[in-house]
């Protein structure tokens, strides 16, 4: 099989009613900040806040009688588990799955509660793939691959039919690479019905395997990603040529702008992006010049993240956007300066969160004291501002932030 228009709407087919129709919108708000004309696929409001139940779903209904009775086997430390366990327990499958160990707690329990058998295996995905791998072989299991199956290609470029059905007019489609998969999807699909648009792809500069591979360069991985869905350390056997014949670009981001878009998603769209599923954006941001007064249909392929995560990332985004902040004021050792200090901020109109009087480990002269505040602004302006108070009722600040 190979994957063509044919394929992807047969794909259609097989997953229509047991997947969510997820809304294309567009954003007026990001819209005017980008220059773009921007326009969302929220695949995080599928039942597993991802598009992997599509590719998931495909394979598991092309499967015959025979092979559904055998069960299936998939590797996975995320949403294609998910996917997978979700579908299979629908369509009465067996269904077993293989994650590292180091793979978090949360994960592993959300995809038993979606009916899998999950079996904990290697310490990095690659081993746990070669340990599902020979267990599959073992015990008679269909493997269904994240990426590299034309059928699951196939399901997952069903966005690209739903994106152009709802907007026909869009001019460029941006989607996250990992394996390939889904962009490969989605280029088949785009480039089949529109033969003008473009197909932009997004890795990490941390893991550009796929981009390096088109380059015919060496890829440096690194150690870790909040994108963890798209670090990839080798493209998909089937997916490299498609992405190579159909891909126009591929953009590189790193993690800070990641967290940007996670945040910006979330206070401005209210709605919750992991790091893959955030990359599409990162890369306007990023890369504003390549998509100005264009339209763009980005791919949000996922709305997975670990809650405490989020929170690191909301608060580095508040820090970033000027609206947390950190001063170093000296202030004499006597009764009332701090208080007097204390004041003098609240009379500028800022919030403070933390308070830490210091007056052995300073640099300043004897007599003096160092007090560092977290403070709660409005934004850069509002930071100098209160810099600016401080500094008339005689008091130095020194901002400490790490932007």
């Amino acid at each position: 099989m190979t994957v063509s228009l044919g394929s992807i709407r047969a794909a259609a087919d097989a997953i229509a009613g047991a997947v969510v129709a997820t809304p294309l919108l567009r954003s007026e708000t990001l819209s005017r900040i980008t220059g773009a004309e921007v326009w969302i696929k929220y695949e995080n409001e599928q039942f597993t806040a991802a598009f992997k139940e599509r590719g998931a779903l495909a394979k598991l209904a092309s499967l015959a009688p025979e092979e559904r009775a055998r069960g299936v086997l998939a590797v996975s430390a995320g949403n294609h588990a998910q996917g997978v366990a979700h579908h299979a327990h629908r369509l009465g499958i067996r269904a077993m799955i293989v994650m590292p160990r180091s793979t978090p707690h949360v994960k592993v329990a959300r995809t038993r509660e979606l009916g899998a058998e999950v079996i904990l295996a290697g310490d990095s995905f690659d081993a746990a793939k070669e340990a599902g791998l020979a267990l599959a072989a073992e015990r008679n299991l269909v493997v269904v691959h994240p990426y590299d199956d034309p059928v699951v290609i196939s399901g997952q470029g069903t966005i690209a039919l739903e994106m152009l059905a709802t907007e026909p007019s869009l001019e460029l489609l941006v989607a996250p690479i990992g394996g390939g998969g889904l962009i490969a999807g989605i280029a088949t699909a785009a480039k089949a019905l529109s033969p003008a648009i473009e197909v932009i792809g997004v890795q990490t500069e941390g893991y550009a395997a796929m981009k390096c591979a088109l380059d015919g360069t060496t890829p440096h991985f690194a150690a870790a990603t909040i994108a963890e869905g798209i670090a990839v350390r080798k493209p998909g056997r089937l997916t490299l040529p498609i992405v190579r014949a159909l891909v126009d670009d591929i953009l590189l981001v790193d993690e800070g702008d990641i967290e940007q878009a996670i945040v910006m998603l979330l206070e401005i769209e209210k709605t919750l992006a992991e790091g893959a599923g955030a990359a599409g954006f990162a890369a306007l941001l990023r890369h504003p010049q390549r998509f100005r007064g264009r339209r763009v249909g980005i791919v949000l392929c996922g709305g997975n993240i670990d809650p405490l995560l989020l929170s690191e990332i909301i608060v580095r985004g508040l820090v970033r956007a000027g609206r947390l902040v950190r001063l170093r004021v000296q202030v004499p050792d006597l009764p009332g300066s701090l208080a007097r200090a204390t004041a003098c901020i609240a009379e500028a109109d800022a919030n403070i969160e933390e308070v830490h009087h210091q007056r052995a480990f300073t640099a300043g002269p004897a007599l003096s004291a160092e007090v560092e505040f977290v403070l709660q602004a409005r934004g850069p302006e509002h930071v100098a501002e209160i810099r600016a108070a401080l500094e008339r009722a005689g008091f130095r600040s020194v901002s400490t932030d790490v932007r």
